[in-house]
């Protein structure tokens, strides 16, 4: 398996879909199934029935998981960029392609 060029913690922006160009921190990255979740992205609403657990029920709205391939990191200036590994100083480190920064 690859290493993660995408990370929990990270900021990205949305490359396409309904949220194209929205930016946010991804709070969980699914590696094995390629997904990330990115807060305030991609929210799915579920009608909820009441029961016992949850007395009000109604409409209870949740990030879903985004493929991995449609969100970019984002550089200091708000930009998309894509991400490679270099070696610095003995350790392996992702750089941003656009600045050249350590992310």
């Amino acid at each position: 398996m690859a290493a993660a060029k995408i990370k929990k913690g990270d900021q990205v922006i949305v490359l396409s879909g309904k949220d194209k160009g929205k930016t946010g921190e991804v709070v969980k990255s699914m590696p094995k199934a390629d997904k990330v979740v990115v807060s305030g992205v991609n929210i799915a609403v579920r009608h909820t029935k009441p029961s016992q657990g949850d007395p009000q029920g109604g409409l209870k709205r949740a990030e879903a998981p985004l493929h991995v391939s449609k969100v970019a990191h984002v550089t200091k200036d708000g930009k998309a960029t894509r991400v490679r590994f270099e070696e610095r100083d003995g350790k392996k480190v992702r750089v941003a392609v656009k600045t050249g920064e350590v992310i």
